[in-house]
């Protein structure tokens, strides 16, 4: 991806899904710094923890800088190192360590998938703009090499989500949009599709169709199902599932992007 496109030099807008995943991190930020606690994407920390307190605001202080760096050219290689490496030191600390003591728990393998997620999409992006900035300087972290440990860790990130959907099945069904019919049948469908598109992204058939399918899936549930809750009477923790949708929606995206100008269909580099 070139960031030296048409229009984005001063700024440095490589797409789309950048800039939106740019303004989310900065939004996310701001929320850390109002609430003065952790936001959906940095939790997991165990209360008595030293210095928790310190480490929400810390993490809040991450995503604002960060998501300004990454709207600034000249700052975009060291926000988007400090975001991959960041959400890289939580996916062993707070999610990983979660499946080691609970491993059959969905939700540590689903939280573990959110990090994962994020990860992927910091990572994409510090491939674009690493790789722009200095192309005699690639190491296995960034160019080619680096998308595809990015990918990895996106398909992995979204397996759990599917299985998520039949281990919380009953959950699932409830929250599928009352004017739908077979309100079963869908929740089904949709945890097949995480499913087959984590796995479609990770052996790299019909990557580029899942990536995008499995982000416009996510972005479908946070308009479908969490903004109809939020607009009627949301308790905190569906303003916290919403967020939470948003900002996995947006790293989706930014993954998906780094297909552009990869056949739709056929078997393709992951």
């Amino acid at each position: 991806m070139n960031v030296n496109s048409t229009g984005a030099k001063a700024i440095g807008i490589a797409s789309l899904g950048h800039a939106v995943f740019a303004a989310t991190m900065v939004t996310l930020g701001i929320l850390g710094l109002i609430q003065g606690g952790f936001t959906p994407i940095w939790t997991g920390v165990p209360k008595g923890s030293p210095a928790r307190e310190v480490l929400a605001y810390l993490c809040a202080f991450i995503s604002l800088a960060s998501g300004i760096g990454l709207l600034w050219r000249r700052a975009a290689v060291m926000a988007s190192r400090l975001l991959l490496t960041s959400f890289l030191v939580w996916l062993l600390l707070f999610r990983v360590s979660l499946i080691f003591r609970a491993p059959t728990a969905t939700a540590a393998w689903w939280a573990s998938g959110e990090t994962a997620l994020m990860a992927a999409a910091a990572w994409v992006l510090y491939t674009w703009f690493a790789g722009d900035w200095d192309r005699q300087r690639l190491s296995f972290a960034t160019g080619d090499k680096g998308l595809r440990i990015a990918r990895v860790l996106y398909g992995l990130g979204l397996i759990p989500f599917g299985v998520a959907h039949f281990t919380y099945l009953d959950r699932t069904v409830s929250m599928v949009p009352g004017w739908l019919p077979w309100h079963l049948a869908w929740a089904i469908f949709t945890g097949c599709a995480f499913i087959a598109a984590g796995v479609a992204v990770l052996i790299g058939v019909y990557a580029r169709l899942a990536a995008m399918l499995s982000a416009l899936q996510l972005g479908l549930f946070t308009l479908l199902v969490w903004v109809p809750i939020i607009v009627v009477r949301p308790s905190a923790s569906d303003w916290t599932e919403f967020v939470s949708s948003w900002v996995l929606t947006a790293g989706a995206w930014v993954v998906a992007d780094s297909y552009r100008g990869m056949p739709w269909l056929g078997v393709g580099k992951r």
